[in-house]
């Protein structure tokens, strides 16, 4: 096993160094928006301006712009900013009413806020007493407050916080869950506004320590090693710092603190000519709504990217845990709340897999036996959000396919489980449940499938009728249908007519005379369950429907808006198809929501073995024919045992 790593470049294309960081740190400081009072809730490197030459720009040919949100802690107006590194300036600065735009993401100071204050709150107090639970062994989960129907807390930063037992340092303190009680805290103001008591429920005695002997048992002795070697270095190269080419992908690897991983100017090699397919790829959101009604919880639902920012509680990557081969690790660089640069170490994780059959075929006729050996390219990220954990999967294959795969594992969120069942709760371990809930993606797709001129069609399955001319009643048929403006491309999967989605460019053309495309695959899993006049179905508009496509618009990032925590709902997406823009041969943005439904299960208890959800993008008329019929047969000789030339001069792998 082999670990190669990137060096920090003086400037690197999408991704910010820590020279920046700090001269943005000084840009501010210098014009009154740091100090003492003063935290950096978001700072993230700004995409070049949208050009539509074929040649990429360089990071010396564009201006490096950041956008900065400030924090006051002393309860002044935050600010929304953008720095030009470039011209050594703030470009603008925009004060926001949080009534109206909602608050900054949370910051992880506050998290220790709400458990201080609430070790010294009377109520707080008073309730623990009645369960005899001592506070300095009490854990509060401090979670973001969603908008509900308390008008008190309107232009108040809040977070509520449920309590959790913890006897000792190394218990897993998500094993006893305090039922009947929550929190509400004013982290600005630091004041408890209320201290919900439904009355004392029993606390699940059993613990949930996964590495504790008593519930391992004697760990397993059948496995022998595995060892993934390659001699000769991985086929990919890095150059510039984070510019990647992999077989005939090309494509730049950036890191947002707010969407973790982003691909940017992905293109396939075909013969003599770089096409590109998508310009800037990421997962935009992440929400995960809790389904249980009880007033205790019924308010939870998280948005993990927009509240809580994904990217920086990224994992730092370790080889042979989270990495198994011959990895190749970059680095990005982050701020702190501080405004000061912060290194993930090993953050992003870059390697090749075997991913079995490409293509096989014995033919009777000609004796040809052919086989050729599938990999692909991953690129990926793992983060850490209180309970859960997240990997973020993109994989490139040899065929051009592009995929995403989100990895969902950890702790589930627990709660007492009711003696007499409940409708919405599962029961994990005796007296112990965990709330059905989902965790739902969006995944933004600005596409340039050859160019910026694209379109989209759905395409459904079409039953055809036994009768004249379909005699027999075997014909089947496809129907395609342009989604031509953003009001009639607000869309739902359907499996029963094999719904997939066709992004093309109808001025560039295939040999056939066929415009050239990519095609949308989802999973059909459910969207969000909650009631469509519910809070959550307002804040998470984008969770409802399946698919939507938008005009491009440079400050149209977040299919939630760019202010998620405490909004009341109606930003992103449903402002930006409000515009009813001609999308029909334009420059599109394709927003994919996709995920998991848990209704989570006895073998999820006490870690949860990983859960996947994701969508593919395959070439559909993309190629004037199959782009892998120069893929070699398998050079790892040794490994297969049994490969040789055949008729075809090319070998045959068995």
């Amino acid at each position: 096993m082999m670990t190669r790593l990137q060096a920090d470049e003086d400037t690197q294309y999408h991704l910010a160094t820590g020279g920046e960081i700090n001269e943005v740190q000084a840009i501010l400081r210098a014009a009154g928006h740091l100090g003492a009072e003063k935290r950096v809730a978001y700072l993230g490197l700004v995409d070049p301006v949208r050009t539509v030459t074929d040649t990429p720009q360089g990071p010396s040919a564009v201006e490096r712009r950041f956008r900065v949100f400030i924090h006051d802690l002393s309860g002044g107006l935050p600010v929304d900013l953008v720095v030009s590194v470039t011209r050594r300036e703030v470009i603008s600065a925009v004060e926001l009413d949080t009534q109206a735009t909602g608050e900054l993401p949370v910051l992880e100071e506050e998290f220790e806020v709400v458990e201080l204050l609430l070790a010294t709150d009377p109520r707080w107090l008073d309730a623990l007493a009645a369960r005899d639970l001592d506070v300095t062994k009490v854990r509060v989960a401090p979670l973001s407050a969603g908008v509900f129907e308390y008008a008190e807390e309107k232009g108040r930063r809040i977070l509520r916080g449920l309590a959790f037992v913890q006897d000792f340092p190394e218990d897993s303190a998500w094993a006893h869950p305090v039922d009947g009680l929550v929190a509400y805290v004013d982290v600005v103001n630091k004041e408890v506004t209320q201290v919900i008591d439904l009355g004392v429920m029993p606390i699940p005695a059993e613990h949930g320590n996964y590495t504790d002997p008593e519930l391992t048992g004697p760990l397993r002795t059948t496995q022998k090693p595995i060892s993934i070697t390659q001699p000769a270095g991985p086929s990919f190269t890095v150059t510039g710092g984070n510019h990647v080419e992999w077989e005939k992908w090309s494509v730049d690897v950036g890191f947002d603190v707010r969407e973790g991983v982003v691909l940017h100017n992905l293109a396939f090699r075909d013969g003599d000519r770089l096409r590109p397919i998508i310009n800037r790829a990421s997962i935009a959101e992440m929400v995960v709504p809790y389904g249980d009604p009880s007033p205790i919880r019924s308010w939870q639902n998280y948005f993990d990217t927009g509240e809580y920012l994904v990217g920086q509680y990224a994992n730092s990557l370790e080889l042979g845990c989270d990495c198994l081969g011959d990895i190749t690790y970059l680095s990005p660089v982050i701020s702190d709340a501080f405004g000061n640069p912060r290194e993930i170490r090993n953050g992003i994780c870059m390697h090749e897999e075997d991913w079995g059959i490409l293509s096989k075929h014995s033919d009777l006729w000609s004796g040809v036996n052919y086989t050729r050996r599938n990999r692909r390219l991953v690129i990926s990220f793992f983060t850490t959000i209180g309970n859960y954990d997240y990997g973020f999967y993109w994989y490139l294959y040899l065929d051009g396919t592009i995929e995403f795969e989100a990895k969902a594992t950890g702790i589930v969120f627990t709660s007492a489980f009711p003696e007499g069942g409940s409708d919405n709760i599962s029961q994990l371990a005796p007296g112990l449940g965990a709330p059905f809930h989902q965790h739902l993606f969006s995944a933004r797709l600005d596409m340039a499938i050859d160019g910026f001129t694209n379109r989209v069609e759905e395409e459904d399955v079409v039953r055809q009728a036994m009768g004249e001319g379909n005699e027999r009643g075997n014909a089947f048929s496809r129907k395609r249908t342009v989604l031509a403006r953003e009001s009639e491309a607000v869309r739902e999967a359907d499996a029963r007519a094999g719904r997939t989605w066709i992004i093309s460019n109808p001025d560039s053309r295939n040999r056939l005379g066929e415009p050239v495309g990519y095609k949308l695959h989802s999973e059909n899993q459910p969207t969000l369950l909650a009631d469509p006049g519910s809070s959550i179905a307002r804040r998470a508009a984008f969770a409802t429907k399946d698919l939507w496509v938008t005009r491009y618009a440079e400050d149209e990032r977040y299919p939630t808006g760019d202010f998620v925590n405490q909004h009341g709902g109606g930003a992103g997406l449903p402002e930006y198809v409000a515009q009813d823009r001609d999308i029909d041969g334009q420059d599109i943005v394709i927003w994919h929501t996709f995920g998991l439904t848990h209704f989570p299960r006895v073998e999820d208890w006490p870690i949860m073995p990983v859960d996947t959800v994701g969508f593919k993008l395959r070439p559909e008329g993309f190629f004037d024919r199959s782009p892998v019929l120069d893929v070699p047969a398998n050079p790892n000789k040794q490994a297969s045992g049994s490969c040789h030339s055949e008729s075809d001069s090319g070998g045959s792998c068995h």
